[in-house]
């Protein structure tokens, strides 16, 4: 009973970062860039829109977030994972302190009319995005792989 309730919350786990995923590539790889493309909307336009979105995503991410490091302390991650875990927390740390005020202030600035120089924080922004990604796809595996691995290990060990 205790196996199931610990492949429970490490499923959990594994779930919540899968769907996190998904949910932040759509919005950050899929939206953001297409908002731009489209007939008769400005760039201010455009930037007033990705400062809510981003908003938005930043609490959800949090959220998701939350449920993972719940469930760290519900059954501790492998030694792997957990260092995923960090690297998410402080790219979240990073985005939510230092980069989405400091690209909302150049937001504001664009949709007030001035001129915003520079693109390095943009560019800082988008490395961490893309580094998000695929250390929420490991994490998620890693954990799916610890659920598995067991089951597959007992399942040779009874056939032979």
């Amino acid at each position: 009973m205790k196996d199931m309730r610990n492949n429970n919350i490490q499923l959990t786990r594994s779930i919540t970062a899968f769907f996190w995923l998904g949910f932040f590539v759509a919005i950050s790889f899929m939206e953001a860039p297409l908002k731009f493309t489209a007939p008769g909307l400005s760039m201010a336009e455009g930037l007033s829109i990705g400062k809510i979105v981003f908003g938005a995503l930043n609490y959800c991410e949090w959220a998701f977030l939350a449920i993972i490091l719940i469930t760290c302390f519900l059954r501790k991650p492998a030694r792997v994972e957990a260092y995923l875990i960090i690297a998410l927390a402080i790219i979240m740390i990073l985005e939510t302190v230092w980069l989405l005020p400091a690209l909302d202030l150049d937001a504001d600035k664009i949709v007030g009319g001035q001129m915003v120089t520079g693109h390095a924080l943009h560019w800082c922004y988008v490395t961490l995005e893309v580094i998000k990604a695929p250390v929420l796809f490991f994490a998620g595996l890693k954990g799916v792989k610890s659920i598995i691995r067991p089951v597959n290990s007992n399942v040779i060990k009874t056939t032979t």
